[in-house]
């Protein structure tokens, strides 16, 4: 049983003794703490099993994520928990649900109903929800209980990205009740906007064309980001579906974070795509990044690796004044669920949350039934996923495909 020792204290449960973080503790009246959770690129990994070797593994799955969930809330007063996209392709459950299952219409997907049982507040799309085709995307998001957000993804363009008809709602201000450091509770209203690389109009072309169109990255948020202002967004997050590339920004970048990030009034980038983990050593030396603050483009960020590794995490301090709440500091980690020790053993740091359960070894034909719902395994191999490399992801069934990350 938890116990609340003190806001400012500790709080001790059976997982162990949990510590508020520094700006829990440091707030003040008028100033607020807030926790920005991100899970990125899950690519239906629900579960902590290897469906190649079929066998459980303690590497990846959301399963082992969202154990994590319930300590990291507890350590904000504070939080919001967000997806940055590529949940619905990527493994042989992934390819069932797709091809054999369907989602027709009122269907749930399963990593969908997973998302919905955890909390989520908002997600956008990756390049690989766009695999299957418009009409799967469309009916799977439908079934999620929270807004899954594009700004660059349109059926019709219009003069500027203001006038485009989107495909999913650009953006979502959420609004939500804040605690301040003296216990008081005010409204903030966090805007929350999504984006994909346009490259998906070449990675699925014979879905895409003649049926939506993809802008620009930065210009698409040069333009939204004022209108969010002016509807009242007092801080906003990008989700921003691509990688950490290059500092300079060029039209039709596929890695635009660092560019997005800089632009004016976005306070925060939750990032992914490229399957690496922010702050870390995939970034040391990289030019606009810092390890050290957490920052990309000089804004607080955060890539949290793939299939479920890692959840990442930006924490800001909050200040209110008389137009709204601004950040005054900020840190960004990416916490992993798995220790990975000199000798390449590895020591799990999470056990499955309780909520998801599985067989311990299902055979090619057996029906699951657990509390996200029930499906069948697929009957053949699938061929969705060879072997990963920084950049392109090569698939069984044509090895020189080149698919987007």
């Amino acid at each position: 049983m938890a116990i609340r020792l003190s806001r400012r204290g500790f709080l001790a449960g059976s997982a162990g003794l949990l510590v508020l973080h520094p700006f829990a503790a440091r707030a003040q009246a008028n100033q607020a703490h807030l926790r920005l959770m991100e899970t990125t690129d899950l690519h239906v990994h629900v579960f902590a099993y290897d469906y190649y070797a079929d066998k459980p593994v303690d590497t990846v799955g959301l399963a082992r994520t969202a154990s994590l969930i319930e300590a990291v809330r507890a350590e904000a007063a504070n939080s919001v928990l967000l997806d940055n996209g590529d949940f619905l392709q990527g493994n042989p459950m992934g390819d069932y649900i797709a091809y054999e299952r369907g989602m027709d219409q009122g269907a749930i997907h399963p990593v969908i109903s997973a998302m919905n049982a955890l909390g989520f507040d908002a997600s956008t799309v990756g390049n690989h929800e766009f695999n299957y085709g418009l009409t799967f995307l469309q009916n799977s998001v439908a079934g999620a209980k929270f807004p899954i957000i594009s700004a660059n993804v349109s059926k019709r363009l219009g003069a500027s990205p203001r006038e485009d008809e989107t495909l999913l709602p650009p953006y979502v201000i959420l609004d939500r009740q804040i605690t301040d450091g003296a216990g008081n509770g005010h409204p903030i209203r966090i805007g929350l906007i999504g984006f994909v690389p346009p490259q998906i109009m070449n990675w699925d072309r014979k879905h895409l064309e003649g049926n939506v169109q993809a802008r620009d990255i930065v210009a698409t948020a040069k333009a939204y980001i004022p209108q969010m202002k002016e509807e009242g967004a007092d801080i906003i997050v990008a989700l921003c579906h691509s990688g950490i590339g290059e500092a300079a920004e060029t039209e039709g970048m596929e890695n635009a974070a660092i560019p997005l990030a800089m632009v004016a009034g976005i306070d925060a980038i939750l990032t992914g795509h490229s399957h690496l983990v922010f702050p870390g050593p995939d970034f040391d030396g990289h030019p606009g990044t810092d390890n050290a603050t957490g920052t990309i483009g000089g804004k607080p960020g955060v890539m949290g690796g793939f299939w479920g590794s890692h959840m990442g995490l930006v924490d800001l301090l909050l200040e209110r004044d008389g137009t709204g709440w601004k950040v005054i500091s900020h840190t960004a980690e990416a916490r992993p669920i798995v220790l990975r020790n000199e000798d390449r053993s590895l020591t799990p740091l999470v056990a499955d949350f309780a909520l998801f359960s599985q067989p311990r070894r299902p055979n090619m034909t057996r029906r699951w039934t657990m509390s996200v719902g029930p499906w069948a395994r697929p009957r053949r191999r699938c061929t969705a996923i060879s072997r990963w490399s920084p950049t392109i992801l090569r698939c069984r069934s044509s090895p020189s495909r080149r698919c987007g990350m």
